[in-house]
């Protein structure tokens, strides 16, 4: 660490992580205005997103990933960054947040009006572990955004057309829906299917790096998958969550689809990535290189993809992990494969400057 930004963030972690007794994690009144505010940020959901952030801010995690850049800091000039944030997960704009502010830029934000609680609180927080008198560069917006340099904004397709056609003029990054999947071959074993579930379950499974379609080798039996998840039957219990599932049950048998399930997930088989929540797709495989050639071939929509070995399956530019890992990214976990530091590090000496693709 070599400056009060970094060493307040190493704090920052502790706080996210819960190391601070009745602060970020352990902080009740925080965690009941997140779900007055979003019925979907459970306190659980809270927890682990927190717990998620904080895990970035290890010091040796820090170190590792900011060593990676050039950052000649007496060349940098300050550039109003617009950030434009997603609100389906809990503190799921943090990371655009923090590299921004990392590379000496001042974050204009507008949160998503189903996530503002946690930004600010954890804004906050960062601002009361550096010293007396230094300011984090940040402006709150909720109207349209103005005066900006550069924009990063995340978006459904429909919401990045109209990015598009906004920002034209200034460097952007505009990322767009996508989701992940998981690749069985059959030989798992108990705990590897009980990681998955984590990847399936967590956060409703309403993230991009949440695994809504399962790839099975032909003649797997789906019904183990339900025998080992059973520890996530209580998600029939929350409201938003059984609506869905009980909508698209009901569609799905009125169109006379082909379902299997359990009170808590639909499993569908279905040739599409994303399935709505409540469900699952499932697809059988038989040709192992032609399903990674066909992921590849749909690397676009694909955020990150799920295996038991993640050494044995190359999907070009598609991150490849373990079960029980796609909620968890380190820093240098770009989304949608754009380095966002490289992209902030560049504005200072390029307004005409392209997103940085990650090899």
């Amino acid at each position: 660490m070599t400056n009060t930004l970094e060493l307040a963030l190493v704090q920052l972690g502790a706080w996210l992580r819960g190391e601070i007794s009745g602060h970020g994690p352990n902080d009740d009144s925080l965690l009941s205005q997140a779900e007055m505010q979003n019925r979907w940020f459970t306190r659980d959901s809270c927890k682990a997103a927190m717990a998620g952030c904080g895990g970035m801010l290890h010091p040796n995690i820090l170190t590792d990933w900011l060593d990676r850049y050039e950052w000649n800091s007496n060349e940098r000039d300050s550039k109003r960054v617009g950030l434009v944030l997603a609100g389906n997960l809990p503190l799921v704009g943090w990371h655009d947040v923090l590299c921004t502010l990392l590379t000496g830029h001042e974050a204009v934000v507008k949160t998503s009006s189903s996530d503002s609680v946690l930004m600010i609180a954890v804004i906050e927080a960062w601002q009361n572990f550096l010293p007396e008198g230094e300011k984090l560069k940040v402006e709150w917006v909720t109207g349209k955004m103005n005066e900006v340099d550069a924009v990063i904004a995340t978006g459904s397709a429909n919401t990045n057309r109209y990015f598009e056609y906004y920002f034209k003029d200034l460097p952007r990054v505009l990322r767009s829906q996508r989701t992940s999947v998981a690749i069985l071959d059959g030989s798992e074993s108990d705990d590897d299917i009980r990681a998955l579930g984590m990847d399936v379950f967590q956060y409703f499974g309403m993230g991009c790096r949440s695994v809504t379609k399962l790839f099975v080798p032909v003649g797997f039996d789906l019904n183990r998958l339900f025998k080992i998840w059973v520890e996530w039957s209580h998600l029939g219990n929350h409201n938003k969550y059984a609506n869905n599932y009980d909508y698209h049950k009901a569609v799905w048998l009125l169109n006379q689809v082909d379902l299997i399930e359990n009170g808590f997930v639909l499993l569908k088989e279905d040739s599409a990535f994303l399935s709505p929540v409540g469900s699952l797709f499932y697809e059988p495989y038989a040709d192992v290189t032609a399903l990674r050639s066909h992921l590849e071939e749909h690397s676009e929509q694909l955020q990150c993809i799920a295996a038991r070995d993640a050494s044995a399956h190359d999907v070009g530019a598609v991150p490849v992990v373990p079960f029980g890992n796609t909620q968890m990214p380190l820093p240098w976990d770009y989304a949608d494969g754009m380095d966002t530091i490289s992209f902030l590090l560049g504005l200072s000496s390029s307004q005409k400057l392209k997103p940085h693709q990650v090899a």
